[in-house]
């Protein structure tokens, strides 16, 4: 393998890891073919910049940080000063490696012992070991900065990942310090194949997972959009049921004021009241029976009232006045249409006491919601979380879930607990 191709593939994997660079601190701005063009014109640009300016460090370096900005800033959504800085710790992370490799290849190798040919791999493997240790700390830096997508990956997940390269770095080494004399070239190619072959395949390794964790979020989301879609179409469905309801007690309401007014025409006292002691007693049923001064959860509450009471499960329910609650109605039909099917379902499976207590008020600043139902299923903890043991596990984990990001969407805090047969979420967010 020439000194050329050397070249072009240490450039490839420098473009590659800085790609994998700046998809820590922004999205690809599109998924196209254009990619591969900006992608290839860095390398070229990149291997120009290396050979025309190889005497002049200081200005090979800035030309090497600007070119990288201008990838950073055309692949991905970041800023043009941001993309620089960026750049710059991208480059100063390439040397320090490369001169943490030379200085610990040089403190085993004080002088060389051959002549020739027999050296001329090692700067190779030297600069190919300083890429891995690059890639290794872009990986420890996505599980740190990564966003979304990785926290997907238990702790377990990221050592299991990072196994490839630390056994990579491991391997270079071992070539360095075992292979110190090279004497056809049929050693020099296994080797360079070896070496280069590992570190690619620590980064199509590392794309596959990627891509995997991409497609899991992708399935959440998809999830998580499904559930509250149906959150609000029940909402809607509860909202018209009660239109047509009040409807139809407005039209039997003018019958009875008819029959009422027929009755007190014709002296019949005795059964205008016998009647209107009849018709009173039915005059709650189907009313709303919550209000807290919010449209949206006055909606909830008393259609999940209802739910409640025809399963057999007490709701006592004490609110406030929540006018002054600023959330989108999304938010809150997800928080609180979750936090309550949860509930009556957990509640739904006990055999006598099925209680759901909640409370909803606005006290120091905080909207506070806690909920507390009786429950008969054991809980089963996993990673700090409930892995629930209903049938449809995936629905009611994304619930659980659902509930925990609008919390955090609006800086808010949560706790859950369990103790004597009761289940107890509270959450607490800033007005």
């Amino acid at each position: 393998m020439s000194d050329f191709m050397y070249e072009v593939l240490i450039i490839f994997f420098e473009v590659f890891l800085c790609k994998m660079f700046c998809e820590i601190f922004g999205n690809r701005r599109c998924r196209c073919w254009t990619d591969g063009i900006w992608f290839m014109m860095t390398g070229l640009f990149v291997f120009v910049a290396a050979r025309k300016l190889s005497g002049f460090f200081v200005i090979k370096e800035a030309v090497m940080i600007s070119i990288f900005a201008v990838f950073m800033f055309q692949y991905a959504k970041i800023r043009i000063g941001k993309a620089f800085i960026l750049a710059l710790l991208y480059q100063a992370m390439l040397l320090s490696t490369e001169y943490l490799a030379y200085s610990a290849n040089n403190s085993f190798h004080l002088e060389n012992e051959a002549e020739g040919k027999q050296y001329s791999i090692e700067s190779v493997l030297v600069i190919l070991l300083g890429k891995a240790i690059v890639f290794l700390c872009i990986l420890v830096i996505k599980k740190r900065l990564g966003g979304k997508p990785t926290d997907l990956l238990s702790d377990t997940d990221w050592l299991r990942i990072m196994v490839f390269p630390i056994f990579t770095i491991i391997t270079i080494v071992a070539m360095l310090s075992v292979f110190r004399y090279i004497e056809t070239s049929g050693q020099v190619m296994l080797l360079s194949v070896s070496a280069f072959g590992m570190l690619g395949m620590n980064i199509v390794v590392f794309y596959i997972i990627n891509d995997i964790v991409e497609r899991k979020e992708q399935t959440y989301e998809d999830r998580i959009l499904r559930i509250q879609a149906e959150n609000q179409a029940g909402m809607y469905r509860s909202a018209s049921e009660n239109f047509n309801r009040q409807k139809k007690k407005t039209h039997e309401f003018k019958n009875q004021i008819v029959c009422m007014q027929a009755l007190l025409l014709e002296r019949q006292y005795e059964k205008l009241e016998q009647y209107i002691k009849e018709i009173y007693g039915g005059l709650d049923s189907g009313m709303n029976v919550i209000d807290t001064n919010n449209v949206i959860i006055n909606a909830i509450l008393n259609t999940k009232y209802r739910e409640a009471e025809a399963s057999g499960i007490v709701l006592l329910i004490k609110v406030g006045d929540l006018s002054g609650l600023i959330m989108a109605d999304q938010d809150i039909v997800t928080l609180l249409c979750n936090l309550l099917d949860n509930a009556i379902e957990a509640c739904g499976k006990c055999g006598e006491r099925k209680v759901i207590k909640l409370k909803i008020a606005i006290e120091d600043g905080m909207v506070k919601i806690g909920i507390k139902n009786s429950f008969q299923d054991p809980l089963v903890y996993e990673n700090g979380e409930i892995k629930t043991t209903k049938t449809y596990q995936e629905e009611h984990g994304a619930g659980i879930k659902n509930i925990i990001e609008v919390t955090r969407k609006y800086g808010g805090s949560y706790a859950i607990k369990d103790e004597d047969g009761e289940f107890y979420f509270s959450i607490a967010i800033p007005v």
